[in-house]
């Protein structure tokens, strides 16, 4: 707990050293965004009504799969989980990654898509918005925006105040980038869940918890790193709403839209895995470093070292745990999780299994610089400069941000 309080601190002046503007902190913001982090982490940590309501989304991603499990093996066979037509020798030999899990994307995209027509998402997004704007301190488009973050992706929630991102400020389009990095969406939430839910239970509950834990330590880390030193833009008339005619115009769009995330999916990893190996084959030509060859992992581990140290992980299992972060941030959260959850029993104790899969929650790695990016440019095209220089501290303050997040988990747990 102590060392955890120690690093929130230290990762918050990590932040204020890549500060713009060092002597305009504001210390309310501050203080009033620790206090929201530290009372959402409470409620749904440690208060019954709250814990037991996370549980029960257990229940509701055990329901998604096996849904899709009745598509993927109607249309995969035993391949999509259908009877096996033979004796499996090894157990799980038979399961495949791109015909059990990642078709849930698919469902899940076009579920969000008829809960946003049915207008249900609209009312939730609104409320943590509201919460967003009276505690925060912040204009209600960029509220809006970064409320909208925790269920939608990077590029999805711009998208939603498209109107207001073109004349925000420089610290609201920071703020905007920031919180796009240190969420994740509804579409890949369900999807991680089902992959950790062997080594953590109730681990939907928790990523959900992540991602909006992490929403006020956006908004603290850009204030940080780019503090408010303009009137904040105020737009009464937001609005939320999906382009569509009909419940069947909606799922068919939200599948259309799953598709496209899905070949994208397939495709990074893919390639990501591939390079990682190159990139492993040609350290191996290096000597040996302490009686191991080097790899990539183990190089991100030693760098990221520090930062895990000061979420609250024990130092003998911060190499470990400093290796999957290196990975996420270089690679993708998607990988990092993987790799959790195939870690042998006892790797990592149940306290840094909880503190990493908060700290992991989050958008910020390189690949997503370029989809944010491209995603910003094309909704504020005379920001184009101002957007590309901001995009490399984004990543930054996203990791910052799900870090502190992953720092509040380890004081209350």
């Amino acid at each position: 707990m102590i060392q955890s309080a120690f690093g929130l601190l230290g990762l918050m002046v990590v932040a204020w050293l890549f500060s713009e503007d060092k002597k305009n902190v504001s210390v309310r913001n501050i203080l009033t965004g620790i206090g929201l982090q530290l009372t959402i982490a409470g409620l749904m940590l440690k208060v019954p009504a709250f814990s037991n309501a996370m549980l029960y989304l257990n229940h509701a991603v055990d329901a998604l799969q096996e849904a899709t499990t009745a598509g993927t093996s109607f249309i995969f066979g035993y391949i999509g989980g259908g009877p096996l037509p033979f004796a499996e020798t090894s157990p799980g030999a038979s399961w495949t990654l791109a015909f059990r899990a990642l078709p849930l994307i698919l469902v899940v995209s076009a579920l969000s898509a008829l809960l946003f027509y049915w207008r249900i998402i609209p009312v939730v997004v609104r409320a943590f918005s509201i919460v967003l704007q009276k505690t925060m301190n912040i204009g209600g488009a960029l509220g809006l925006g970064v409320a909208s973050n925790i269920f939608v992706g990077m590029v999805e929630a711009p998208i939603i105040i498209s109107p207001y991102v073109n004349r925000m400020t420089r610290s609201e389009l920071m703020t905007l980038m920031i919180s796009g990095m240190a969420t994740i969406s509804g579409t890949v939430l369900v999807l991680y869940a089902s992959i950790l839910t062997p080594v953590l239970p109730g681990a939907i509950g928790h990523i959900l918890t992540a991602s909006i834990i992490s929403a006020p330590a956006a908004i603290l880390i850009s204030r940080l790193m780019v503090p408010e030193n303009t009137e904040i833009s105020e737009d009464d008339k937001l609005n939320i709403s999906y382009p569509a005619s009909s419940s069947m115009d909606a799922i068919v769009r939200g599948t259309s839209d799953g598709v496209s995330l899905l070949i994208n999916v397939v495709a990074l990893l893919l390639v990501l895995v591939a390079l990682v190996a190159l990139a492993n084959q040609i350290l191996g030509f290096l000597p040996d470093a302490f009686g191991e060859p080097l790899t990539l992992q183990r190089i991100l581990g030693f760098i990221m070292w520090p930062i895990v140290w000061l979420m609250g992980i024990p130092a003998g299992e911060a190499f470990t745990a400093s290796s999957l972060m290196g990975t996420k941030t270089i690679l993708n959260e998607f990988l990092a999780y993987l790799q959790l959850a195939g870690l042998p029993a006892g790797t990592l104790s149940p306290r840094s299994t909880m503190i990493m899969t908060y700290a992991m929650c989050g958008f910020a790695n390189l690949g997503s610089l370029g989809i944010l990016i491209g995603g910003m440019i094309t909704l504020a095209p005379s920001r184009k400069a101002e957007i590309v220089e901001l995009g490399a501290r984004s990543v930054i303050g996203g990791t910052l941000a799900t870090c502190m997040t992953g720092a509040i988990v380890g004081i209350l747990y």
